[in-house]
């Protein structure tokens, strides 16, 4: 009843930037908590970056200076503009989001397909 649906991935040369969308749709009454994983091959799915309702941000130490989350609440919508890539940086960006669908109801842990990011020259 609720869905996050990314987009902006893609392959990109080291040094690079991309951009990612995440939009919300469905029976939402309030979103609250937005943010990015990522999973590389092998490896645990990581927190990447978070952002509350109200603007407060939250960065893995890994992408501090180099990624910036924000978020359109008119939009439902949660982006993150990732700068200066590195090839550590591949792996599948997963959007997420705490959603209420009524007042006074506990909120849905609700993710993304995934988006694929390669940095690769």
């Amino acid at each position: 009843q609720v869905q996050l649906v990314e987009s902006g991935g893609g392959l990109v040369q080291p040094g690079g930037s991309l951009r990612l969308s995440c939009a919300a749709s469905g029976n939402i009454f309030t979103i609250y908590d937005m943010g990015w994983y990522r999973q590389a091959p092998g490896k645990q799915r990581e927190l990447v970056a978070s952002i509350t309702r109200g603007g407060s941000t939250n960065y893995a130490d890994s992408v501090k200076g180099r990624f910036t989350i924000s978020r359109d609440n008119a939009k439902k919508t949660v982006y993150v503009q990732m700068n200066s890539l590195k090839p550590e940086d591949t792996a599948v960006y997963y959007c997420n989001a705490e959603i209420a669908t009524a007042w006074g109801e506990g909120t849905i842990d609700t993710w993304g397909q995934g988006a694929q990011v390669t940095v690769a020259s």
